[in-house]
């Protein structure tokens, strides 16, 4: 399996006010390394001195699809979760800076922490689904999947022009502000239409 993480899907990110709304939608990938299950604690890695954090929606994979039309993207998954998209700042504005790729500082192990998921049908309205985060009590990102530039279907469609999507892969869909700051101790809670979905500590 994959994860595919879609970035500037949501048009308050400060990166979208900044330059607009991407004419496609702009995806990379991690790899399966990187999930962090059953709320396992995220160890902060001594690469970095500057990870961070940000909630996203996730979508799940049920059927093996390529090239998939967006009236029919809807068939493709069936559950829908939270992630938690970890990132190393320092070390991707350095690669930036020397032109190079940044994957290392979104690739590291347990950088994709990971909730159950519920089945779509389960919920009121898959298509405006409210989540945010509590980071030490507080609520620190909120959002509504409605706001989001590109909907579920519509990432799915453009996504599997390019790649095969399979059982299993999962979609980040984009977090609606910008990345906050982690450190040791801290302690993330998810929540997905009010019910807790994640709750892990920095260690």
């Amino acid at each position: 399996m994959k994860i595919i993480c879609v970035n500037k899907n949501y048009p308050e990110h400060t990166h979208i006010a900044e330059t607009g709304v991407s004419e496609y939608p702009i995806f990379y990938f991690k790899p399966d390394t990187c999930l962090l299950r059953n709320n396992q604690p995220f160890f902060y890695p001594n690469f970095s001195n500057d990870i961070r954090y940000e909630l996203e929606v996730v979508i799940k994979i049920c059927r093996l699809g390529r090239n998939i039309a967006e009236r029919f993207a809807h068939r493709y998954y069936n559950e829908i979760g939270l992630g938690i998209n970890l990132s190393a700042q320092d070390l991707q504005q350095q690669c930036k800076q020397k032109g190079l790729p940044w994957e290392v500082s979104e690739a590291f192990d347990g950088s994709a922490p990971i909730s159950k998921f519920v089945n779509k049908d389960s919920l009121d309205n898959s298509n405006g689904i409210d989540f945010w985060v509590e980071h030490n009590g507080k609520v620190t990102q909120k959002g509504n999947t409605d706001e989001m530039s590109y909907s579920f279907n519509q990432l799915i469609a453009y996504i599997s022009r390019y790649t095969t999507l399979k059982i299993g892969d999962l979609i980040y869909t984009g977090t609606p502000v910008d990345a906050k700051p982690v450190a040791i101790g801290d302690r993330l809670k998810g929540y997905m239409n009010g019910e807790p979905m994640l709750d892990f500590f920095i260690r």
